[in-house]
């Protein structure tokens, strides 16, 4: 059982407090104060000295009934006294009650009412102690449940006691808190063992974890059902995998980008033989290899594109070595196999060195010659692809929340932040709660490749979203939750975790860090803010630019973000004094004319080489200049003279060239140099000089030395910016 305190007991004894205290230390026992505590031993020892003092108590009772008649009796007395005064109607008034007193509002008649309501409020007093020992009359549980973070109130509802009285307890244990600061673990355990229970902390599931959902493992068997394959197009820039999705999409969408290159994912779907597949196109320049690692991670099938004419390109390697992290089967299309000078069969011999063996040669590789342009072969290149997915056997459950993986994102400035998803595994609907990354909200609407709106997307299904409440991460995973309060909480608490660890990461020093902290004060950087159209064109710029490798120089990204170059971006230059780099986007009106009064460095491009050229231009402009030693001159000391407040003064001859009041000195003796720093002074007979020359004598002082003899060689130098070529 619990201790008790001193006061508590002697309320239940209906005793003061101080005799209590007074008869504990009668009796041996430590006690010092009504808040000292005694063990439940101690407490029954007290009640057994007070139960003859306590047996009286009950004898008194009756006397209320004895007395009842008397304060009956008295009434008459005082009416009797009233009637002298106010005359016999006022008898029956009085004997009545209060009704004479209400009628004639005598003195006598209202100081009896504030001594009845008095009696009452003494009543009313005796009985609202008895409250509280009602609450704590409440058993305990067995077991203390708690999670981590309860706080007082928490747990004095869990406990079936007052808020306070934990708050004391934690007090009296050395905790001092309020009633809603969060308590560590350690701290409720420790609380839990001083009221003599259990306790066992609550395993909570962490709606933040958005991974558990996607674990396959568990699927019913008997609900999966077949889904289109998803296929990757990787390759090579200018090795035609667009043109390639032109002629199976029958459309042009290389006529719309920027240089004729691809700068985002974009996702399609095409219905063949009454079969339905997803392309992924993920774009072949160097930095976007962070894009098609993402397109690798998400897909089934790598149709790797090749153009005979060019062969295997750093690109290429570099797709087929995301393929094979992803675990995917790769598909080669040998492109541009029309074209004069193509040369399949070298390509094909290339390949073979990095794993690709086509199956005529005894691999298990699918080789399919095709040209993109003029479309031969893409049937054949189409019936692969099924084949290959037919083999895999891809299922998936469609009557399961929807989960799946987001394709790009960008903020568009009539509907808000837009997100392409890439539905994996159930049905995604129109007004489901969702969570994507570190964002949340409700599918507002939902439109496929086309443009056209659609009310639900199964499997393997790209679509476009709308209603999320900020751009999510290139990437990410999406959720769909039970409801929107859930999400709601899930999406927060992923944002502020995000949050925690950016700050965690930019802000503090740790020892592992402290040394690469230290050496990126040494360097000179160049802040850099990055606005992009597509969530992909902001880490893909970001990742080439951080790649730029310059001695003494680096790149530091402050800011990066999709949507136009707004005023806040501006100021932000103007704080940090940083670059804006435009990617596809344009400042606002406000912003423009904002940067153009703050003289901020707006640079606009479409594509991504002169970004990444005219930022590596800037990085070697910044360049600290390479510095040279030059000797100017020299002085032979011929006499020494000591002055005691100014020290060692050597007069010499300038024997070459000339010493300069500005330029370093250098102390040689006998071939060795004693001492490098910097003159005192520099003086011409009396009279300070700027320089002497050669063949004139000079009197001058080394800064901070004071060893100079004879016949010693002070060296004149100085430090000559080399021109860089």
């Amino acid at each position: 059982m619990a201790k008790e305190r001193i006061y508590e007991l002697a309320k239940e004894l209906k005793m003061p407090s101080k005799d209590l205290v007074k008869l504990a230390n009668d009796h041996g026992m430590a006690v010092k104060s009504h808040m000292s505590s005694v063990t439940p031993d101690q407490a029954k020892q007290l009640r057994g000295l007070m139960q003859p003092a306590a047996k009286p108590t009950p004898k008194p009772t009756p006397k209320p009934a004895s007395t009842k008649p008397a304060a009956k009796a008295e009434q008459p007395k005082k009416a009797k006294h009233d009637g002298a005064a106010k005359g016999g109607h006022d008898k029956k008034a009085n004997n009545g009650g209060n009704n004479g007193v209400h009628w004639f509002g005598n003195k006598n008649g209202k100081k009896n009412k504030k001594g009845k309501k008095n009696r009452q409020n003494q009543r009313m007093k005796n009985i609202q102690p008895k409250q509280p020992t009602q609450r704590k009359d409440k058993p305990l549980p067995d077991v203390l449940e708690y999670t981590d973070g309860m706080n007082a109130q928490d747990l004095a509802k869990v406990l079936h006691r007052p808020a306070a009285e934990i708050v004391k307890k934690l007090f009296m244990l050395g905790v001092m808190v309020n009633q809603n600061q969060s308590l560590e673990k350690d701290t409720i355990e420790i609380l839990a063992a001083d009221y003599g229970i259990e306790a066992k902390e609550k395993v909570q599931e962490d709606i933040a974890d958005l991974d558990r959902f996607f674990d396959v493992a568990d699927q019913d068997e008997a609900k999966l059902v077949s889904r289109p394959p998803v296929v990757t197009v990787m390759g090579h820039v200018d090795h035609g995998k667009t043109t390639l999705l032109d002629n199976i999409r029958h459309s042009h969408v290389t006529a719309q980008e920027a240089g004729g290159i691809t700068q985002a994912i974009g996702a399609y779907q095409v219905n063949y033989n009454d079969q339905v597949i997803t392309f992924l196109d993920t774009p072949g320049h160097a930095a976007f290899s962070e894009m098609r690692a993402r397109g690798a991670n998400i897909t089934d099938i790598t149709v790797l594109v090749v153009a005979a004419d060019d062969g295997v390109m750093p690109q290429t390697i570099e797709a087929i070595n995301h393929a094979k992290a992803a675990e995917t089967p790769i598909i080669v299309a040998v492109n541009k196999v029309d074209k004069p000078g193509a040369n399949p069969d070298n390509v094909t011999t290339q390949l073979t060195e990095y794993g690709l063996i086509p199956e005529d040669w005894g691999g298990d590789t699918i080789f399919v010659q095709i040209s993109a342009k003029f479309g031969k072969n893409i049937d054949e290149l189409l019936d692969m692809i099924l084949l290959q997915a037919e083999m895999l056997e891809l299922k998936a459950n469609p009557d399961q929340r929807a989960v799946g993986t987001v394709v790009e994102a960008q903020l568009d400035q009539g509907r808000g932040p837009v997100a392409t998803l890439l539905v994996q595994q159930g049905t995604l609907h129109v007004g489901d709660p969702i969570v994507v990354g570190n964002t949340f909200g409700r599918v507002r609407t939902m439109t496929n490749e086309n443009g056209r709106r659609i009310k639900e997307a199964t499997p393997s299904t790209p679509v476009e979203i709308t209603g999320l409440n900020a751009v999510p991460e290139a990437g990410d995973r999406f959720v769909v939750f039970e409801d929107e309060k859930t999400a709601r909480a899930a999406g927060e608490e992923r944002a502020k975790r995000a949050q925690d660890e950016e700050r965690a990461r930019t802000s503090h020093v740790t020892l592992d860090n402290l040394f690469a902290t230290m050496q990126k004060g040494q360097m000179k950087s160049l802040p850099i803010i990055i606005k992009a159209d597509v969530q992909g064109s902001v880490e893909a710029l970001a990742q080439s630019l951080q790649k730029i490798k310059v001695d003494g120089v680096r790149v530091d990204i402050i800011h990066k973000a999709v949507g136009a170059i707004n005023e806040s971006d501006v100021t932000l230059a103007e704080a940090s004094n940083a670059v804006i780099i435009g990617f596809n986007v344009r400042p606002t009106p406000n912003a423009k004319s904002e940067a153009d009064a703050n003289q901020i460095d707006i640079r606009l491009h479409r594509v991504i080489y002169k970004a990444i050229e005219e930022v590596e231009d800037a990085m070697k402009g910044m360049l600290e200049p390479v510095y040279e030693e030059e000797t100017i001159g020299q002085v032979e000391v011929r006499q020494i003279y000591k002055a005691s407040k100014i020290g060692t003064i050597a007069g010499g001859m300038v024997t070459s060239g000339k010493i300069t009041r500005d330029a370093k000195v250098r102390l040689v003796r006998d071939g060795v140099v004693i001492y490098d720093g910097e003159l005192g002074s520099l003086k011409r007979f009396k009279d300070d000089v700027k320089e002497v020359k050669q063949g004139y004598e000079c009197g001058l002082t080394i800064q901070n030395y004071n060893d100079i003899k004879e016949m010693d060689v002070i060296e004149a130098y100085q430090m000559k910016e080399v021109p860089v070529e």
